[in-house]
């Protein structure tokens, strides 16, 4: 099975945290195309734009053009069916109620990816908010078994949830869903979870639970985690390579079983792809691309690692 690298979105055009001057070019030359320049360097990305709108087929046939055909998308459900809260904020609505019809606008969204068979996973993502108790069991039931022909993963971020991990684990399993493991500051009511769990087989059995194991890197950023001027503020971490080397040995085991992905969302200022390069590196990965020297003076793990622009091959 394979462990496949990527970062959480691949556009940050904007702000403190701009990739604009480090990883791309700034200004950007006429035509360039950030995804087409990103697939040169990563077989995947995690799709964050649809979990702030529902995806037309037309953007997702988009991604398929200008992308290689073996490159894969993990995308990441819409709010409303995780966040109730921010989606009646966003859209001024008044009432909460998913439906069936939700769903399926939804899938017909992400349909070109599934026929394409580039679909690495759907992320269902909770905030902390999302603790366990009989309602929030019985919707996430309801919801992954209504997503569970596709491959799954459920990040679940309130300790309650790890508190109870046999219920949460026997839930996940009846829908082969990959419980993902997140890294992220530790605070009293944040999840707990073992990288152990990575190899975790149903018990008595050779059988993976789930159909992937899926890894989210956020950054340990405590500090501007919760008290920040800027959203993208608290993605502001620059991981050293010892402590992404626990997670690569993490995922190559679970390589034994299943397939594997990783993406780092400590996005500020690219740092997302400077740790995912590394990341590559630890599991013996090639490090395709070429990567500004912008990018490699301000990263300087990232030297002997990547090629630098305008180097020979």
């Amino acid at each position: 099975m394979a462990v496949i690298v990527g970062t959480s979105g691949w556009s940050y055009p904007t702000g403190r945290g701009t990739w604009n001057g480090i990883f791309y070019p700034a200004p950007r030359p006429a035509g360039f195309d950030d995804l087409a320049f990103y697939a040169d360097h990563f077989d995947t990305v995690e799709v964050n734009s649809t979990f702030y709108r529902v995806p037309e087929p037309a953007l997702s046939l988009g991604w398929l053009r200008r992308t290689p055909a073996t490159f894969e998308f993990s995308v990441k459900l819409y709010q409303k069916f995780t966040h109730p809260d921010m989606y009646l904020k966003r859209q001024g609505a008044s009432a909460w109620d998913v439906t069936r019809g939700d769903l399926d606008q939804f899938r017909a969204g992400i349909e070109p990816l599934v026929q394409a068979g580039r679909l690495a996973a759907l992320l269902v993502q909770f905030p902390a908010s999302f603790t366990a108790d009989s309602d929030t069991h019985a919707y996430l039931d309801w919801l992954a078994g209504s997503l569970a022909d596709y491959p799954l993963a459920v990040e679940l971020r309130h300790k309650s949830w790890s508190d109870a991990a046999p219920a949460t684990q026997a839930l996940l399993d009846r829908h082969r869903a990959a419980w993902v493991i997140i890294d992220e500051p530790k605070f009293a009511s944040s999840i707990r979870q073992d990288l152990e769990k990575a190899k975790g087989l149903v018990p008595g059995s050779q059988e993976p639970r789930s159909r992937l194991e899926y890894f989210r890197l956020h950054g340990r950023n405590a500090a501007q985690w919760w008290d920040h001027e800027e959203s993208d503020d608290r993605y502001n971490y620059l991981y050293p390579a010892t402590e992404l080397a626990p997670f690569a040995a993490a995922a190559q085991a679970a390589a034994a079983r299943r397939k594997v992905l990783m993406y780092m969302n400590n996005h500020f200022s690219a740092k997302a792809v400077a740790n995912a390069a590394v990341l590559r590196h630890q599991l013996g990965e090639s490090v395709p691309g070429e990567y500004p020297r912008e990018m490699v003076n301000r990263y300087p793990d990232l030297a002997g690692i990547v090629r630098p622009s305008g180097l020979p091959i």
